[in-house]
């Protein structure tokens, strides 16, 4: 069960590709692992990598949840309820 009070700011679906994170892409930085602002669609890279960008854009915009890009993954996480779940994509 999903204890995300915030599934209702799920706005966009997550991408099938991406050329990366794209504040890494616009400064010429490296990234670890990727993931996908369900709000707005922003791709940023995750807390491994050194520039933080998904979790400075949840801070920055407010938009509570993002989604894993990496293949094979399919969670998503709530920055404010601070909580991991699956978010059923439909058709």
């Amino acid at each position: 069960m999903v204890n995300c009070t915030h599934l209702d700011q799920v706005t966009v679906r997550r991408p099938d590709h991406t050329d990366g994170c794209e504040d890494c892409l616009a400064i010429g930085a490296q990234w670890v692992h990727l993931r996908v602002c369900r709000s707005c669609g922003k791709v940023g890279c995750c807390d491994s990598s050194p520039n933080r960008h998904a979790s400075k854009h949840a801070r920055e915009s407010t938009h509570p949840i993002i989604t894993s890009m990496e293949r094979g993954e399919d969670w998503s996480y709530c920055f404010i309820d601070d909580e991991a779940f699956i978010i059923e994509e439909r058709g």
